[in-house]
């Protein structure tokens, strides 16, 4: 069965190109590791919640712009392994080091699809 990773970050407005220059040098790492899709999508229409919503739940300044992102896995374990390979993977650390946001207010869970049409 399927499985898909999801992500919301915060990425500052001025570093669209640097952002997508980053997912796309990670993309055949990622898909080396066994993603079978890899989907970014630049936040266009964010409305502000009473409560809560997507930029409070990054954080995202006034500068950022959010980012909504999934990687789809044909298994809930090619996701596991590929996690504890991207985790150990030199290529992926020096990648880590010149990310350009700020990863401690990135967000991202495992989701197991209910409906798909």
């Amino acid at each position: 069965m399927k499985y898909v990773e999801g992500f919301l970050l915060a990425v500052p407005a001025a570093n669209k190109e640097s952002y997508l220059k980053h997912a796309a040098d990670a993309a055949p790492l990622f898909k080396e590791f066994g993603v079978t899709r890899m989907v970014e999508c630049w936040g266009d229409d964010i409305p502000d919640g009473k409560l809560t919503d997507f930029r409070k739940a990054v954080m995202a300044k006034d500068d950022e712009v959010v980012v909504f992102s999934w990687f789809e896995y044909p298994s809930k374990e090619v996701r596991d392994a590929a996690n504890e390979k991207i985790m150990s993977d030199p290529r992926m650390k020096n990648m880590g080091e010149t990310m350009p946001f700020d990863g401690k207010r990135m967000i991202f869970g495992g989701f197991v699809p209910i409906l798909d049409v």
